[in-house]
């Protein structure tokens, strides 16, 4: 549309100034014809003229200074975006689930988060909870280790999945959040850091049973890890496991990791500037 309305514009001005030419020449017969009159003609059409190839040129020129202003934000938002890549390249963090899994009945302490639905809640519920029936809170421990990068800020979880007898049991986030904040516990004994999170299910649920094994075979940890620079890598996280090493009295279950693996499916990126 802008492009038609320039073409009209250029062909009225080429049309005054053909115009212009015209009655310059055309002066004497326009003296001799209308007198006075005739010239002030000729001068209107010229002054005419002038003003429009005053505009052309200034249009011209606020075209020119808007096309070069396009070009240097443009050049400003690459340079931008490549530093942001350059940061985020060096200042990830990559972890490795080590040793073992424990699982043991919440804190009490916590049960507030879970009920009040703050954020974040450090809870996670199984997918096919009710609510109405009565509830059961487990809390799930495992050490990490930084295998790559800066040390690791924050890890957040969008969704775990148990196998066990080849069934599978998906946990996911509250309704209120998108993803869950696990809480990082650092051991001074083991001088290893921890992630924790909250599992919710209803009491009798066949995902669990305190007081039996549980041959939980792999665990899969859908989730997001951010170095304490706010650079993000997403990725899942998979161990295997066989069976619990022990079930102690105090209702604990510890599972040995025989091997893990992580798979990346994001690259890294600045956290803050995509939430």
């Amino acid at each position: 549309m802008k492009d038609k309305r320039y073409l009209y514009l250029v062909i009225s001005l080429l049309i005054v100034l053909i115009a212009s030419v015209i009655s310059l020449f055309a002066g004497t017969f326009l003296a001799a014809n209308f007198d006075v009159i005739g010239i002030r003609i000729a001068m209107l059409i010229v002054a005419f003229a002038s003003f429009g190839s005053s505009t052309l040129f200034s249009l011209l020129v606020y075209l020119n200074n808007r096309t070069v202003s396009r070009i240097n934000d443009d050049q400003n938002k690459r340079a931008e975006l490549y530093r942001d890549l350059q940061f985020a390249s060096s200042n990830y963090s990559i972890i490795e689930f080590t040793d073992r899994m424990l699982i043991q009945k919440e804190s009490d302490r916590y049960l507030h988060k879970f009920h009040q639905k703050d954020t974040p809640s450090f809870h996670m519920v199984i997918s096919d909870i009710d609510l109405e029936k009565p509830l059961s809170f487990y809390t799930i421990r495992i050490p990490f280790k930084v295998i790559e990068g800066k040390t690791a800020g924050s890890i957040y979880i969008s969704k775990i999945r148990f196998e066990k007898d080849l069934i599978k049991y998906d946990f996911q986030p509250m309704a209120h959040e998108h993803e869950t904040q696990s809480y990082m516990l650092y051991n001074e004994t083991t001088q290893r850091k921890n992630l924790i999170v909250n599992l919710v299910f209803n009491t009798g649920s066949s995902y669990f049973n305190e007081e039996a094994l549980n041959p939980y075979t792999k665990i899969k940890i859908q989730m997001e890890v951010t170095s304490i620079l706010g650079v993000s890598i997403a990725g899942l996280s998979e161990l295997y496991f066989t069976n619990p090493t022990q079930v102690e009295g105090n209702g604990l279950h510890t599972y040995k990791i025989n091997s893990s693996n992580f798979t990346l499916n994001k690259t890294p990126f600045i956290r803050h500037k995509n939430q």
